[in-house]
């Protein structure tokens, strides 16, 4: 009688899965085939060092781009600030238009862009189309008109301590210079 690879096969692979339930029994079945399926299991994963390494380098490459990302976000609010005193100002021309004069800060200076001061009768508002927002550092701008600095009222954001004067990011955005 003939015996086909392919039937030695078979019961070769029998015998495997016959030893392999002898050694679930035994008990001994998990380490004998991890073994048998990776060799060299205790050779892989991460040691200490490597992870020690990998968050040194994380953690130098922070420490090296966290500061210039603080600064663009400065640079941001400041450019933030004279974007809305720009549109403060173009409100503020649409309003002159209509009423012939800028509002005074007793109507309300800038809410004045808003909501219709009792006394002024050609105001043809809202001329702003959400409610008069706070600087980028949550401070109310400030308003003046007659202005000190010419024909036009005076705008102003304290910066970043909300105090007037001050340098670098506490410095005072105006509307005198933001043309």
């Amino acid at each position: 009688m003939k015996i086909s690879s392919r039937t030695l096969k078979r019961a070769k692979n029998r015998l495997l899965a016959r030893a392999a339930q002898k050694r679930v029994f035994a008990g001994t079945c998990r380490a004998a085939t991890v073994r048998e399926r990776w060799p060299h299991s205790r050779q892989s994963g991460i040691t200490l060092i490597e992870m020690l390494v990998v968050m040194t380098i994380i953690a130098l490459f922070v420490a090296l781009v966290a500061p210039s990302m603080f600064k663009k976000s400065d640079a941001a609010r400041i450019t933030a600030a004279r974007a809305q005193i720009h549109n403060f100002q173009t409100a503020l021309g649409a309003y002159k238009l209509d009423t012939g004069t800028f509002p005074t800060a007793e109507q309300g200076g800038l809410q004045a862009l808003r909501v219709k001061p009792s006394e002024v009768n050609q105001w043809a508002g809202p001329y702003m189309p959400q409610d008069i927002p706070k600087d980028p550092w949550g401070h109310d701008y400030a308003y003046k008109y007659p202005g000190d600095h010419g024909d036009e009222p005076d705008i102003i954001s304290y910066g970043g301590d909300g105090q007037a004067g001050g340098e670098g990011l506490n410095a005072d955005i105006v509307s005198w210079k933001n043309q």
